[in-house]
């Protein structure tokens, strides 16, 4: 390895990194970044070397120049490069590495718990790779990654994404990079990381001039030595070159005359004309053999030099060391050729005569194709090798295409595109162009080029024309899935119109598809009763032509317009008709539509339905990940992080809102990303200690991505950032908030669905503010709106709204009923966590009424959930009124630790002599309902009779011990 000069600060700072990896506050990812040949790789190299020497696993890869539609290439060729140190990290890297090369040479099987099991979409790719990263890290980890500009896009987003999901344990993710030649997308992840301290940047800037001559050159006359370093500029690979050329006897005149300039390839003109001059004195086999390692890349072994270039194998091998003895070739440690520096590499290939290059491609893509390699892995040598239009190529690129849109939609829009430029444009080939262009527009929407993809699609309705309807009522479909998530759904609803009022109108199939587009366009922008017409005529057509797919769609889709709208009678109907016919479909039956899972999930969630929801979520997610339906996992994920932290299972929902939004960033939707944003602030504001300002910001980016938007998505974004601003201790600004979600005080635009529940932080709010009339006002809304919906969970909402208001009066005992009332509600919903904070809220309130053991039962189970869930806000605000709550109060026996308030109550009955049917009377409870409490409380204390019971109550409520 080549004698590192200078770095000195840098190197500290590296080894600070390595030294404190997985401690608190130490970098995961180091960005090393500075222009070509100024140390970058040499810096990486020394990095590995250390990491190395203190026991860790080191895998380096290289992005290359000529191979950025190579999906995760950068990373693949870590892998195959990895020497492990124990049997353990083999099997870890071995499954790391079949991962990775299953998206694009399918060696993966997806059946039986093989490692592409769950890689139908980049995400689920992402991560497995991150888990299996997370294993090699239990004893420490580098993974290093090279000349990551040149990466193809897939490298960069999983860069991306271990940036902001860093692997757990002693994993460090370190890149090097050109900045100027950095795509700006990864520039900005980088950057964000840099801000959040999860990266450590590291700019290289020239080397030294007294410490470069003394290290590199003490053999020069000191003028000659800092003439030359001049010309490098303290570039220490131009410096090299210079040297050495010097030492050979090389003219110089005119390499140093310009150091500033540069070639097309972006490197100094001098340091490419000298590497250029090692060139001139190869002989033609050897310069064809050069030529012919530059293009194949990872693909240069001996074997295939001797085919792509029709080279005896004796004559391949003495060429090859004919030019490693030169330092032109070097040879890996997996048997593969590579040109000693990559801009060696990129000088070769763009001065191989193009004939030439595409020759070699051609010979490498047959092999490969008679190895039986996959058309993904073929795909590059194929696209390589075209001049012109070549149907058997284009069969190869398609399929490669069609594979790879799953997980490497960018790559898949490529491939495509170089198709299409090369297909005639003639009437034969119209169908086949259009759906080519159908499946670009897909990868692109699927990759994020959101305008490009509605742009295509927008080609397809002009041109498809009647002689192909069913291209153009897809491409409608799709373009209005994109213009949804662009904002436009004023646009995309009257797209969609004018094609439903077409004469002829569309076949059947497509009128129930168009529709529902129509009917979730108009859900979004929350106006659903206008196409509430629609909906019913696409479910009409599905009954009579047969189709129960789109019926089952339909119906679930009416379910949640319906409970959008807050009709919970007519949402329950619909959802009850739906559920018995999905249920009824298989898995392949609903692969092409799985939005209707999408539809009935969350129907089933606004109508309080939380196990049913819970069921079609997962069954959703499975049948989307399995399917590669990446547009359709924001909204499943989001709707399960909302069940999970209504349920109070914190952590998870957490982990599903953070795969929503990382989804959501991707797919380049702005709305969406709100959308995602908004369950995230709630989850934050729960899972984060007291005062923490993760949910504040988070809340705060919602509504600027939600900007002028109008609808479901951005009035959630409001709604949360309002809960936020709440806790965070600025009253006005929730109010504001929530208010501007709503268009007004009455909140007229807000639907009808979940305004108990913002009414009620509005209530409390206008306390804080002193705003008392106000207050009233929203608590009385919120009883009324409660009562219209007929739901538990929002009639509980709308009780501590009540509960606030007479707390503030001063009715303590008014309070607390409405506190008790409004817990019991959420726990029969199985809404534990509100059930919690209703505890911790009415606790206080009961100790000073003088029942310690009372106020002790609530405390202790709302912190028991809070705290089995997660919710650290809970558990702080629990923590905070502990003192209150058990000072002078009897320990709580651990038999009556799991009762909830109602059980507690009717024991407490029992321990007075009463029986079941005066404490009927006492709580307006039916007999029935006292004997299944009664029942619940026998079962939670393992106490065998009610005498046992009386006596342990009256212990409890005396302090004596058991």
């Amino acid at each position: 390895m080549a004698q590192l000069v200078g770095r000195t600060s840098e190197l500290a700072r590296l080894d600070a990194v390595i030294n404190g990896l997985g401690q608190p506050g130490v970098p995961t990812a180091v960005d090393i970044a500075g222009e070509p040949g100024i140390g970058k790789s040499r810096l990486l190299g020394e990095v590995c070397a250390r990491a190395r020497q203190a026991g860790y696993t080191v895998l380096r890869g290289r992005a290359t120049e000529y191979e950025q539609h190579i999906p995760f290439q950068a990373f693949t060729d870590a892998f195959a490069d990895a020497a492990p140190g124990t049997s353990a990290d083999h099997a870890v890297l071995a499954e790391a590495d079949a991962v990775l090369h299953g998206v694009w040479s399918s060696r993966v099987g997806t059946s039986g718990g093989a490692p592409g099991e769950n890689v139908r979409n980049r995400f689920g790719l992402y991560r497995t790779i991150a888990a299996l990263l997370t294993r090699l890290g239990a004893g420490g980890l580098v993974l290093a990654v090279d000349d990551l500009h040149w990466a193809d896009p897939e490298s960069r987003e999983l860069v991306d994404y271990l940036v902001r999901h860093p692997p757990r344990g002693r994993v460090l993710l370190v890149v090097a990079r050109r900045s100027r030649q950095t795509p700006t997308p990864l520039t900005a992840a980088l950057t964000r990381g840099a801000d959040n301290d999860a990266v450590l940047h590291v700019p290289l800037e020239p080397l030294p001039e007294q410490e470069s001559i003394r290290a590199l050159a003490p053999d020069l006359p000191p003028d000659q030595a800092r003439k030359l370093y001049a010309a490098s500029e303290g570039n220490p690979l131009y410096l090299l070159s210079l040297l050495q050329a010097y030492r050979n006897g090389t003219p110089l005149h005119g390499v140093t005359d310009h150091p500033r300039a540069t070639d097309p390839l972006g490197v100094p003109s001098g340091l490419a004309s000298l590497l250029l001059d090692e060139l001139t004195a190869l002989a033609g086999p050897q310069r064809r053999i050069a030529e012919a390692v530059a293009a194949l890349g990872d693909h240069a072994t001996s074997a295939m030099l001797t085919v792509s270039t029709e080279t005896p194998e004796q004559d391949v091998e003495d060429h090859t060391g004919a030019l490693a003895r030169r330092d032109l070739l070097r040879l890996g440690a997996d048997g593969r050729w590579v040109l000693r520096h990559p801009l060696m590499r990129a000088l070769v290939y763009e001065n191989t005569p193009a004939s030439r290059r595409a020759e070699v491609h051609r010979r490498a893509a047959h092999e490969l194709a008679r190895r039986g390699t996959s058309a993904a892995e073929r795909a590059h040598h194929v696209e390589k090798s075209l001049t012109g239009w070549d149907p058997e190529a284009a069969a190869v690129l398609s399929e490669a295409a069609a594979h790879l849109a799953p997980t490497a939609p960018a790559t898949a829009a490529h491939l495509l595109d170089v198709v299409l430029g090369l297909m005639p444009d003639t009437p034969e080939h119209a169908r086949r162009r259009g759906e080519l262009v159908l499946a670009r527009a897909r990868a692109l929407g699927v990759g994020g080029n959101l305008r490009e993809s509605r742009d295509l699609l927008h080609t397809v309705i002009a041109t498809a024309g009647e002689d192909h309807p069913d291209l153009r009522a897809e491409a409608i479909a799709q373009c209005a899935v994109m213009e949804r998530h662009l904002g436009h759904s004023p646009e995309a609803t009257a797209l969609l119109r004018r094609e439903l009022s077409r004469r002829p109108g569309p076949p059947p199939g497509q009128a129930v598809s168009l529709g529902l587009a129509l009917g979730m366009t108009a859900l979004l922008t929350a106006s659903y009763p206008e196409v509430r017409a629609d909906v019913a005529r696409a479910l009409a057509v599905a009954r009579s032509h047969g189709d129960p797919v789109g019926e089952a769609a339909a119906l679930a889709l009416a379910s949640l317009g319906e409970a959008y709208e807050g009709e919970t009678e007519a949402a329950a109907r619909f959802a009850d008709a739906a559920r018995g016919l999905t249920d009824a479909l298989t898995d392949p039956d609903l692969t092409d539509l799985s939005e209707a899972l999408v539809w009935l999930a969350w129907a089933e969630t606004l109508i309080e339905r939380y196990a049913d929801a819970e069921r079609h979520m997962d069954r959703g997610l499975e049948i989307a990940r399995r399917g590669g339906q990446l547009h359709v996992l924001p909204h499943l994920l989001s709707n399960r992080a909302f069940v999970y932290l209504n349920t109070c299972r914190l952590p998870a929902a957490l982990e599903s809102a953070e795969e929503a939004e990382a989804i959501a960033r991707t797919l380049g939707s702005s709305d969406l990303l709100a959308f995602t944003l908004a369950f995230k602030t709630l989850i934050l504001l729960l899972i984060r200690p007291l005062g923490d300002g993760d949910a504040l910001a988070a809340g705060e980016e919602a509504v600027v991505a939600a900007g002028s938007s109008k609808g479901w998505w951005s009035a959630l974004a409001w709604c949360m950032l309002g809960h936020a601003a709440f806790v965070s201790g600025d009253p006005h600004r929730a109010e504001q908030a929530i208010t501007t979600a709503g268009g007004g005080r009455e909140l007229p635009l807000l639907q009808p669905s979940i305004r108990p529940g913002q009414l009620d932080t509005l209530v409390s709010a206008a306390l804080a503010a002193g705003d008392l009339d106000q207050a009233g006002r929203w608590a009385t809304q919120a009883g009324r709106e409660a009562d219209r919906l007929g739901l538990g969970g929002q009639r509980a909402a709308a009780l501590r709204a009540r509960a606030a208001l007479a707390e503030h009066r001063g009715d303590s005992e008014e309070a607390v009923r409405l506190l008790e009332a409004a817990a019991q509600e959420y726990a029969r919903c199985g809404l534990t966590l509100w059930e919690a904070y209703s505890l911790l809220r009415a606790a206080p309130l009961v100790k000073r009424s003088g029942q310690g053991p009372r106020a002790a039962v609530m405390w202790h189970r709302a912190h028991r959930i809070a705290a089995g869930g997660g919710a650290r806000l809970l558990t702080d605000l629990a923590e905070l009124i502990r003192p209150q709550i058990v000072a002078d109060t009897p320990v709580i026996p651990p038999e009556l630790g799991e009762l909830t308030t109602r059980e507690f109550e009717i024991a407490e009955l029992v321990a007075e002599g009463l029986s079941n049917q005066a404490i009927a009377a006492r709580l307006h409870l039916s007999r029935r309902t006292v004997e299944t409490h009664l029942s619940a409380v026998y079962r939670k204390s393992a106490i065998p009779s009610r005498s046992a019971l009386a006596s342990l109550m009256t212990r409890a409520a005396l302090g004596t011990p058991g």
